[in-house]
């Protein structure tokens, strides 16, 4: 079935043009859409009303597992630093989690993204006490509310041999059902030389890529300096990491130049998360000069895109001089991954429809200017996924949001309980 926008003023995705119209969107993971003179009578129509119609937007890296952190109990001690942050705040939540809970952060998740204009996610997951079937529940999920995913669970070595044994395992099992995704693993300092091979290999024997973070923290660099005689590219490099077809590296901040040449030369995707970067205070990265395959992500901390690609553009005044239009394609690359990785839900046929009047013009020349100083998530007011409308005038149409954000509220609880037990 074909799905008709009516009154549409389309900017292509590649923001050269910009024209009225009406758009034959097709249904299904690969359809296209097509600029036609009307709707045939009777179609299936959705009527813009003038409104801009654009291409939908994509997370490059995001966290389900920490969809219900927000408002959390305090940290037992307050984190100095961000090893401490992560051993006194995530690695506490995650080691918490059951099935329920992840069920309820991923519709969460799903349900912000949607309504934010995000109908495509690169999510990167930790559930040490509840891994086998985890990734299938955060699919399951997301295909419910109609957003496309490419999914990994976050292998270390943090939480002793067995949990990582089960994150190969459930990666292993998900992968080999025919999901499209990566093999993941948390960071260079929680993954020794054996695990990393390990992941490499299970890597190539699916031909998918590793996510995972990289140089987030100099303690990141220190360790890896002190445990192995190099720095965290070269590790990843020597490792087959680099080379591994979609691999993406979240973060990339303290890097030296030779690093900073390894990931120009290689096929790896870098994922920026400038808010999460200043969030945990360890320094923002500069990163016009690694190549086309920069992408931006939220790293959990919330679901809007737009909201990232704000960050971005005005952190990068200061550190690389990034103009509106680099930072609009940051915000698109997470596409041509979706592409790379042939992701089902990546597709030309995702769409947001933006009621934004604003004051001035808007132009193809112009609008990235847009993006970064005038548009916000409250200006989306339809989404159209895979063809399909999932969000007509800013309401979910495949879940009620009311019930999935009660059921999120239940898990919350039950998840802050756990929190308050004193352990680690």
């Amino acid at each position: 079935m074909t799905l008709y926008l009516t009154n549409a003023l389309w900017l292509d995705p590649a923001a050269t043009t910009l024209r009225e119209t009406a758009l034959a969107v097709d249904r299904g993971p690969l359809g296209a859409v097509t600029p036609v003179e009307r709707a045939p009578a009777g179609a299936a129509s959705l009527d813009c009303q003038g409104m801009l119609v654009t291409r939908a937007l994509a997370c490059g890296h995001h966290h389900v597992y920490s969809a219900l952190a927000r408002g959390m109990p305090p940290a037992l001690h307050a984190p100095a630093n961000f090893p401490e942050i992560l051993a006194n705040i995530w690695w506490r939540l995650d080691r918490r989690l059951d099935r329920d809970m992840i069920e309820a952060s991923a519709l969460a998740t799903a349900c912000a993204c949607a309504k934010c204009g995000v109908t495509f996610v690169v999510d990167h997951h930790s559930s040490p006490n509840a891994v086998g079937g985890s990734l299938g529940l955060i699919a399951q999920a997301f295909d419910r509310v109609g957003l496309g995913h490419l999914l990994c669970y976050e292998i270390s070595g943090r939480d002793g041999p067995d949990a990582a044994q089960a994150g190969l395992e459930e990666t292993d099992a998900y992968l080999g059902s025919g999901r499209r995704g990566h093999v993941g693993l948390h960071a260079s300092f929680t993954v020794d030389d054996e695990l990393l091979g390990r992941a490499v290999d299970l890597a190539r024997a699916h031909g998918a890529g590793i996510h995972m973070h990289a140089a987030e923290d100099a303690s990141d660099q220190e360790h890896c300096r002190a445990a192995y005689g190099k720095r965290v590219i070269e590790r990843l490099k020597d490792a087959g990491v680099l080379d591994a077809p979609g691999t993406i590296l979240a973060h990339c901040i303290h890097l030296d130049q030779r690093e900073r040449e390894l990931l120009r030369a290689s096929t790896a995707w870098i994922a920026q998360n400038t808010q999460s970067n200043q969030n945990n205070a360890v320094g923002l990265g500069s990163y016009a000069d690694l190549g086309p395959r920069v992408m931006l992500g939220t790293d959990g901390m919330h679901s809007d895109m737009l909201s990232s690609l704000r960050a971005s553009y005005l952190a990068g005044q200061g550190t690389e001089g990034l103009s509106p239009r680099a930072a609009l394609r940051r915000l698109r690359a997470t596409h041509a991954l979706a592409a790379f990785c042939a992701a089902p839900g990546g597709g030309d046929n995702h769409l947001v429809v933006l009621d934004y009047d604003t004051p001035t013009d808007v132009t193809p020349d112009n609008f990235a200017a847009h993006a970064v100083y005038g548009l916000d998530a409250r200006h989306v007011r339809h989404v159209v996924a895979q063809g399909r409308v999932i969000v007509r005038d800013r309401r979910l149409e495949s879940v009620d949001e009311a019930e999935v954000l009660a059921f999120a509220r239940e898990q919350a609880r039950r998840l802050w309980d756990r929190l308050r037990d004193g352990r680690p």
